[in-house]
């Protein structure tokens, strides 16, 4: 267990660090592979005008970098609080082995990051949604999706 401090401690140190230079919100995270820090984010949402810039993402993106690969199998992330659901999704697509967190959601809504919109957002009809989703040209938009089937080259993941 102490070596799960150790990297909790090291997800805090990053949020704090990013909010002390004005980067972003209190959020940090490592990737951990053989015992070894391989990813370090915290939020830059802020500081780069991204709203994807959230510490796992970075976190995730600078794992990959290293690592070489899009996928971190064999890696852990801890972070320091509840991941959102942009996060979420990307911590399933990276498919690390586990996942620890520090502060829960709820202790981040208590503070204004409150992401339960976003849950009741992906339950609703597309209809019925706050921002208006509707398709259009399906039929032309299926054309990659046409050519990657038949591509003989592709990475799967």
């Amino acid at each position: 267990m102490e070596e799960h401090k150790k990297f909790i401690k090291a997800a805090v140190e990053a949020a704090l660090k990013g909010m002390q230079n004005n980067e972003g919100g209190p959020f940090g995270c490592v990737i951990v592979k053989d015992g070894k820090i391989i990813g370090t984010g915290n939020n830059r949402v802020t500081s780069t005008n991204d709203p994807t810039a959230h510490a796992e993402v970075t976190a995730i993106r600078e794992a990959c970098k290293n690592l070489k690969t899009f996928q971190l199998t064999g890696c852990i992330l801890y972070t320091s609080c509840e991941p959102c659901p942009m996060c979420l999704g990307a911590i399933y697509w990276a498919r690390p082995d586990k996942v620890f967190y520090g502060c829960t959601k709820s202790d981040a809504a208590h503070i204004g990051f409150d992401d339960d919109f976003i849950y009741n957002e992906i339950e609703l009809p597309i209809d019925k949604r706050t921002i208006p989703f509707e398709e259009c040209y399906r039929a032309l938009a299926l054309e990659p999706f046409k050519v990657w089937e038949a591509k003989d080259d592709k990475i799967k993941y």
